[in-house]
């Protein structure tokens, strides 16, 4: 068998298949067994979840999660590594591939098929856009775990008043608990990104639940909150567009009532006042 998480097999394969790593696709592939394993184990998935896989590379993480998983569905761009993959699991039962861009496919409908698990070495040029389209869609994933840039995975985890804190942030912790796994050097790939990794976990949690229609609204209104982060809440609101503007007098008096400063910005606030001052902001006068 072929072991994909040996250097030497790696390139053989890429070389044989006449395929050079794309940096501008984020094309590091996973060559150490200790993270791989982190992967699998920490994924919450058995025999009774399906998965969904975004960028699956030449498969070194496909083939762990068929093992462990009912069903793997695993989205790949590249032509090369889409005929790698297909020549080599094609015929899989427990296997679909399709060969597409992740933001072009609609991963929702995957997810709405029974996907409960995204699970992914994700490109670092997507990655962001990956979660967030898939945390926010009508049937997300229960859980997801991600190999992605450090920085990135920080933002996810980031709390209140540091400089991480961001619309990320908020949008994800609202639906998830985020938890960094470990870190992962960039030794760990072929071939070496230059920065550092992270495996983070989301699990959901049904803390504030909300319907379609004010989910959208909450994501509207944080957006717009963080479009001016490092200015004061109540000078960037006062000046958004309806429903969502206020006066500045409105706004201090609503943070005020959320457990807020007068003066408070963007990433000083808490998810719970995130989530009050949205359902406040939305009653009319």
């Amino acid at each position: 068998m072929l072991n994909l998480t040996s250097p030497k097999a790696v390139i053989e394969l890429l070389k044989s298949n006449e395929i050079t790593p794309n940096k501008v696709l984020g094309q590091n592939f996973l060559i150490d067994r200790n993270i791989l394993d982190s992967i699998v184990e920490v994924s919450e998935t058995g025999p009774e979840y399906s998965v969904l896989e975004v960028g699956p590379g030449l498969g070194v993480l496909t083939e762990q999660l068929m093992l462990h998983s009912k069903h793997v569905t695993a989205v790949e761009k590249d032509s090369g590594l889409y005929r790698i993959l297909s020549e080599r699991w094609g015929n899989e039962e427990n296997l679909t591939l399709i060969h597409g861009d992740a933001l072009e496919v609609p991963l929702h409908e995957i997810y709405a098929a029974g996907a409960t698990r995204l699970i992914s070495n994700l490109p670092y040029s997507v990655g962001v856009r990956v979660v967030l389209d898939s945390a926010l869609c009508e049937n997300p994933p229960e859980v997801m775990v991600l190999l992605l840039q450090k920085e990135v995975c920080e933002r996810f985890a980031a709390k209140p008043g540091t400089a991480d804190m961001g619309i990320v942030s908020v949008l994800l912790q609202r639906l998830y608990k985020v938890t960094l796994v470990r870190n992962v050097k960039p030794t760990c790939f072929y071939p070496q990104p230059d920065v550092t990794s992270t495996i983070v976990k989301l699990k959901r949690h049904n803390d504030y639940p909300m319907d379609q229609a004010e989910s959208k609204y909450f994501t509207e209104f944080v957006k717009l909150a963080f479009s001016h982060r490092r200015k004061q809440l109540a000078s960037v609101m006062k000046n958004a567009p309806a429903p969502y503007g206020k006066s500045a007098d409105e706004i201090r008096a609503l943070l005020l009532q959320v457990g807020a400063t007068e003066t408070a910005r963007p990433e000083e606030l808490s998810i719970p006042q995130w989530v009050q001052l949205s359902a406040l902001w939305k009653i009319p006068k």
